[in-house]
């Protein structure tokens, strides 16, 4: 009984995972996009009137270099809502068949699921740690995925060097910063593309582990870990 209660509770994965590296994929080409726009910015250089952000309220117009960047960095915006909405479903899918699987209970629950990106400091090691829990609930035979490990650190050299400032910063202020100091946009970009570039091989590795041990638990009725 206690097998089928496990067995009927296992949710397939592969489409939700298919769809999570897609979302990696298109974050990874909005932040290459950002970075080029920042590079052509770079090189056109700041116009004789000054940055767009003026100060005290006043904006200049901007240029169509400019309009373009506000543009990729909103496609850039509503990428990364999109992703990490997918990356969620993916997450909540991948816990449940865990905690399927096993006996255990996870050391996190459920909310750190959404709270652990959002909490100051507690976003610095919660997400990882959720990762890691899943994958030893759901296959404690398994090592961990070393790629989950190149995930976090670029996610968090992306969040320490561009992504805060940039979600407090207005884009006329990143405009202004591409113009000034290149150097550290191009950074934080390409630690977010690399972040996004493992995020993806993250979800295919988790994915396969888990559907390997759900196979396994489909063919021979294999007791969920105690």
């Amino acid at each position: 009984m206690k097998d089928q209660i496990a067995e009927s509770a296992l949710r397939p994965v592969r489409a939700t995972a298919h769809c999570a590296v897609a979302a990696f994929a298109l974050v990874g080409a909005a932040w290459t996009a950002r970075a080029v726009w920042q590079i052509r910015l770079a090189a056109a250089g700041q116009p004789s009137s000054g940055p767009p952000d003026q100060g005290d309220g006043r904006h200049r117009p901007l240029t169509a270099l400019e309009d373009a960047y506000h543009f990729v960095s909103s496609l850039g915006d509503a990428a990364t809502v999109l992703c990490a909405i997918v990356f969620l479903m993916w997450l909540g899918r991948v816990r449940d068949n865990a905690l399927a699987l096993s006996s255990q209970r996870l050391r996190y629950s459920w909310p750190w699921a959404y709270l652990g990106w959002i909490v100051p400091i507690a976003n610095l090691w919660i997400p990882r740690a959720l990762i890691a829990d899943i994958h030893r609930t759901g296959a404690p035979e398994r090592p961990l995925p070393s790629v989950v490990n190149w995930w976090w650190a670029l996610w968090l050299v992306g969040l320490v060097s561009g992504v805060g400032l940039m979600y407090t910063d207005s884009t006329d202020e990143v405009i202004a910063r591409a113009y000034s100091d290149l150097g550290l946009l191009l950074a934080a970009d390409a630690a977010l593309v690399g972040a996004a570039v493992a995020g993806a091989l993250m979800v295919r590795a988790l994915s396969a582990v888990q559907e390997d041990r759900m196979e396994e638990v489909s063919r021979h009725g294999a007791t969920p870990t105690d």
